[in-house]
């Protein structure tokens, strides 16, 4: 056993994690950074970035489909095929490429990496267990940034033919039948780009409607989509039983028992907080129910103990937990920093894509009279040169003072726009400031500008 001295340690290497040990270091703090896997965490590995890696590539495949059929514009090419091996060597490049980034940043900036499995002995001190023996880590500060993992069902464990989403993307072929359980982001996400490599895919969704978070407006253009995809869609539906042996999924439907036959099942219906196994019963640190409770600068209530990112109350997003990382590195080095934004975007790469910034309509509505104005792109030229002009970008207003409370848009390519939304909310704009901006033509971000021109004096093409 041997014992290391730092005046941070860092546990988790995810995209807070290794944000944080490398600010913290760049700014004159001693880092150790404690990861049980690879640097980069979920969302570099098995997350964010294979799954969208995975949706281009079936972008790609279902133009190229598209383009041999009746042809695109003019357009014919030979019937396609896929060599998912070499899509998955690709996918598997872009992940290295990006890991092997952060390793030289974390280098370049001083951190040293431990590999292992870390629990408390007390609130300074860290065991860490890996492939060479156990080391003990005594920290001035420690920083909790051991993300999240994907929800079991009950009844449904992940094994054999049952699939979670770090399973669904580690796929040597794409499966005949796939069932998604669960229409939120992640299922929308994957089981439309596993429809497009040619699976034909089930969604089964016990809530009434898909992504239950957005309203029916942001929704409809991706429910029609799924349709055109050929991507069967059962609302109100529970999962009974599953024989991993036959293949048979047994749900429940109206008070009607039904069975389905399937090759795989992916099961995504939400994510847990990663705190078991850290031995945080050590610490007795205050809970926001599964959750660390932190205060506006990533303290938990011990002193010397931070938390951030989805063992924190709050959406389990990637750019969250880089913002809390950027706290908790200033704060620990002295500098003064605290939590004070006013939205996280949130972006579904669904077809066609969601944005959301701030408050929605109904959320806003509960703090006082609003004004919502839309601007569709199927008057926007950038959208129709494109081929893709389903959706529309929405502005939410006080009433009172025309000030953007949140913006939210569905279309092509509108995860592109979310930082703008996002700055105009964060720095307080008004309908009129944005209606007076000059947007550049052709582009899809004139769709913003004119549901300004809508409320502030009139849309030129609306």
């Amino acid at each position: 056993m041997s014992d290391l001295r730092c005046g941070l340690v860092v546990i988790g290497g995810g995209p807070g994690g290794y944000v944080c040990a490398s600010r913290a270091a760049r700014l004159g703090v001693d880092t150790i950074l404690i990861e049980s896997g690879r640097v980069g965490g979920t969302c570099l590995n098995v997350g964010c970035i294979p799954s969208k890696a995975l949706i281009h590539a079936a972008d790609l495949f279902a133009t190229a489909r598209r383009q041999a059929g009746e042809g695109m514009h003019g357009i014919t090419v030979a019937e396609p095929s896929l060599d998912f091996g070499q899509t998955r060597e690709w996918m598997d490049g872009v992940v290295s490429r990006l890991r092997s980034g952060v390793v030289g940043l974390l280098e370049r900036s001083g951190v040293k990496t431990l590999h292992g499995r870390a629990r408390f002995l007390d609130g300074k001190t860290v065991e860490v267990v890996g492939d060479t023996g156990t080391t003990t880590v005594r920290a001035e500060n420690v920083v909790i940034a051991t993300g999240s993992r994907p929800v079991d069902l009950p009844g449904l464990p992940t094994g054999g033919k049952v699939l979670d989403s770090t399973g669904a993307l580690a796929l040597d072929q794409p499966p005949q039948r796939l069932a998604v359980i669960g229409a939120g982001y992640i299922g929308l996400e994957l089981g439309t780009a596993f429809a497009k490599l040619g699976s034909a895919v089930t969604l089964l969704e016990a809530a009434p409607t898909i992504l239950p978070q957005y309203d029916e407006k942001l929704t409809r253009p991706v429910r029609r989509r799924l349709g055109e995809l050929g991507i069967g869609l059962r609302l109100d539906t529970k999962v009974t039983s599953w024989d991993d042996g036959t293949g048979r999924l047994q749900v429940e439907h109206d008070g009607k028992t039904e069975t389905l036959e399937f090759d795989k099942v992916l099961v995504t219906v939400g994510r847990t907080a990663n705190t078991d196994g850290l031995a945080l019963e050590e610490l007795r640190l205050k809970m926001e129910g599964p959750f660390i409770q932190i205060d506006d600068r990533c303290r938990t209530s011990m002193r010397g103990v931070y938390a951030i990112g989805d063992v924190t109350a709050g959406p389990m997003l990637a750019h969250r937990a880089m913002a809390h990382a950027e706290i908790a590195a200033d704060v620990i080095a002295g500098h003064a920093n605290a939590w004070d934004k006013t939205c996280v975007p949130a972006v579904c790469f669904t077809d066609p894509e969601i944005a959301s910034v701030g408050l929605l309509p109904r959320e806003a509505e509960t703090e006082g009279p609003v004004t919502v104005s839309e601007f569709s792109f199927r008057a926007n030229g950038r959208a129709l040169t494109l081929d893709d002009a389903e959706g529309m970008v929405r502005i939410v207003a006080r009433q009172s003072d025309h000030v953007i409370l949140g913006i939210q848009a569905t279309g092509p390519g509108v995860s592109e726009l979310t930082a703008g939304f996002a700055q105009a909310i964060e720095t307080g704009l008004r309908i009129e400031d944005i209606a007076a901006v000059i947007h550049p033509h052709p582009t899809l971000s004139e769709a913003l500008q004119e549901a300004a021109l809508a409320e502030a004096s009139m849309a030129n093409h609306g």
